[in-house]
């Protein structure tokens, strides 16, 4: 049996190949060959059974399932740390592993220039109703419907309130990329508000107050069992009339059924969306509307950013083989004795 730490790799590495070499010379790296959740489950009882860390992408859970509570039972009682190749970490439940001394990482802050590029575009295209002027472009209704080929005329940013919901490491990087484009005024809203260094200028209001008075709603919040749906019927009904909605957080957030209701009464004029609820598998209703302009989760979709993703990966399992202690330790786990 090898000497060296077993480090189980679930996904593709795209373009971090030369990081993943280095780590062999300290770890045995293992590829999953599991074809599915049942598989899976079976291989952690016999050759993956002496894995000490567990890396992952999102779209590994095609093959794995979610990191639920049933799926957590099932791993080695060697397995010291996961690392997650992405921000959100909705896929894997983080108080199951707290119970099961296993470590979890997400990759924070790499993820938040480009995600926050993403966002203003689609902000910047849902305010110009630029999603509804491609649509009847490629339906050949140019120039037949007239000018900007039937699209409603659109806004500028010029006296708009921006509101954004979840001003962390994100909101944060997209409030600063959307100060130079002369909107009105910024304001926020977290469970708590933020020290003023860290507010960049937006203002800290209720939640309610920003509801009813932004132009704009930015949504920059994770997903977990309290989070879901969080945007429903209730919310929907106390926004300003003609509000635009940005979405490039995660897509359980909104209670789909009701967005559409308020996306077809007028109460939400237009919106971006690179993040739909039960994604790949999407609500076409949803996203066939004129007024909304929807992308395939391409949040992160640069060679850059994938590349620093992985990387990043790799550097968690390196210093918790050398220090025991991964770098990025998920919100929840931080102040947690993982001592087994």
């Amino acid at each position: 049996m090898s000497t060296k730490p077993i480090v189980l790799r679930l996904g593709t590495v795209r373009y971090a190949q030369e990081a993943w070499k280095e780590l062999e010379k300290v770890a045995t790296v293992i590829v999953s060959e599991s074809k599915n959740r049942e598989e899976f489950i079976k291989d952690l009882q016999t050759k993956y059974s002496q894995v000490q860390h567990i890396t992952r992408t999102f779209d590994s859970a095609n093959e794995t399932g979610l990191f639920d509570k049933e799926l957590i039972q099932h791993l080695p009682k060697s397995l010291i740390s996961i690392s997650h190749n992405g921000a959100g970490y909705d896929q894997i439940s983080a108080p199951e592993l707290i119970e099961r001394k296993i470590q979890l990482s997400n990759v924070p802050e790499i993820v938040d220039n480009a995600t926050a590029d993403n966002h203003v575009f689609l902000l910047l295209g849902a305010l110009r109703n630029f999603g509804h002027g491609r649509q009847n472009l490629l339906a050949g209704e140019w120039p037949s419907k007239g000018n900007a080929s039937g699209a409603p005329i659109g806004h500028d940013p010029q006296g708009k309130v921006v509101g954004i919901v979840g001003l962390g490491g994100i909101g944060r990087t997209i409030l600063k990329r959307l100060q130079p484009f002369g909107f009105e005024k910024f304001i926020y809203h977290n469970r708590n508000r933020l020290p003023e260094d860290l507010e960049g200028g937006a203002e800290y209001v209720s939640l309610d107050e920003l509801l009813s008075t932004s132009d704009i709603i930015s949504i920059n919040i994770p997903l977990s069992p309290k989070t879901k749906h969080f945007f429903n019927e209730e919310k929907f009904s106390k926004m300003k009339k003609g509000v635009v909605i940005v979405n490039t957080a995660r897509g359980g957030v909104i209670d789909e059924t009701a967005f559409i209701k308020y996306l077809t009464n007028g109460t939400v004029r237009s919106a971006g969306l690179d993040v739909l609820e039960n994604e790949p598998n999407v609500n076409k209703e949803l996203i066939s509307l004129p007024n909304v302009l929807a992308l395939p989760h391409m949040g992160t979709h640069t060679v850059e950013t994938v590349k620093a993703m992985e990387e990043h990966v790799v550097k968690n399992v390196e210093n918790v083989i050398k220090t025991g202690k991964v770098i990025s330790l998920v919100p929840e786990h931080k102040n947690i004795d993982f001592t087994k």
